[in-house]
């Protein structure tokens, strides 16, 4: 699934491209995109002649911000790409973006968004395990309330996360999975920041001593960093927006590495199973 680094790269894709756009009209191909199980109709009426004030994101999920329009108040859309949601915007001159989307190998067109300009915004969804949510601010801001708090931001610091992981008996790893503690983490840089922190993704997060969480929390903001940089990571499923890939796979440490050597230590990296997800250590470097 897509993480912070990979959602945050097609915010910023699409913030440009879309902000101060009216949505004009909206064609859901295939209707189980609208995860609240709303009707395409209903969906499409009332997003229809709204304008897109901000593109945001919060943890893994994008968001379009859409302005008021007669009785109707600003609402939010809610993206969640997960494994294979992708977007594109064709120009006006590519009516419904069909040879934008043969240039892109989008075969699983999900939804299109006509804009005031004739462009059109296209999204693809293979295995459709993505999709939609209209929702109205309020009921946004209680959805947020339960996500923990952003890693990237300069106010996060080692303390916090030290709070957030909590003194249980959690593995840190799946600790550093769970939404609710942290926004915006998955397996890739999970399993990068701990191989990076020194520490053995099994440990319970009460052995987590103030310098391990000082390392952990330089670890995390590093490879989120540098990640973003790179427009995240591209091995099967993930692009950025119009099919641009991510070049960070090319600099994993430890994720996807199994059986080749640490390129600090040069043991060989393991693979284990932990809450049903792979995890990814060096065991010189890390145990």
């Amino acid at each position: 699934m897509p993480e912070l680094p990979e959602v945050e790269t097609m915010r910023r894709d699409l913030a440009p491209a879309l902000q101060g756009s009216t949505i004009t009209s909206v064609r859901i191909v295939k209707p189980d995109i609208l995860m609240d199980g709303d009707p395409p109709r209903r969906f499409a009426a009332a997003v229809r002649g709204r304008r897109i004030t901000r593109v945001a994101r919060r943890g893994k999920n994008l968001l379009l911000i859409i302005g008021p329009k007669g009785r109707r108040p600003a609402s939010v859309i809610l993206i969640q790409v997960r494994m294979t949601g992708r977007f594109a915007v064709a120009p006006a001159s590519d009516r419904d973006g069909r040879k934008l989307a043969e240039e892109v190998r989008f075969s699983h067109v999900a939804a299109l968004f006509r804009l005031d300009d004739g462009r059109t915004l296209l999204y693809d969804d293979v295995r459709r395990l993505g999709g939609f949510r209209l929702l109205s601010e309020e009921a946004w801001r209680v959805r947020e309330r339960h996500l923990g708090p952003e890693p990237l931001l300069p106010t996060f610091t080692s303390r916090d996360l030290a709070s957030a992981l909590g003194s249980g008996r959690a593995p840190i790893k799946n600790a550093l999975l769970n939404q609710q503690r942290i926004a915006g983490i998955g397996n890739i840089y999970a399993s990068e920041a701990l191989h990076r922190a020194h520490i053995d993704p099994r440990r319970a997060c009460a052995t987590l001593t103030e310098s391990e969480a000082r390392r952990l929390h330089r670890g995390l903001r590093s490879v989120l960093s540098e990640a973003l940089r790179d427009s995240g990571t591209s091995f099967r499923d993930y692009r950025a927006v119009n099919g641009r890939s991510g070049k960070y796979q090319d600099r994993l440490r430890v994720y996807d590495r199994e059986g080749r050597p640490c390129r600090q230590c040069g043991e060989n990296i393991r693979r284990l199973q932990q809450a049903g997800r792979s995890s990814y250590f060096c065991p010189g470097c890390q145990t």
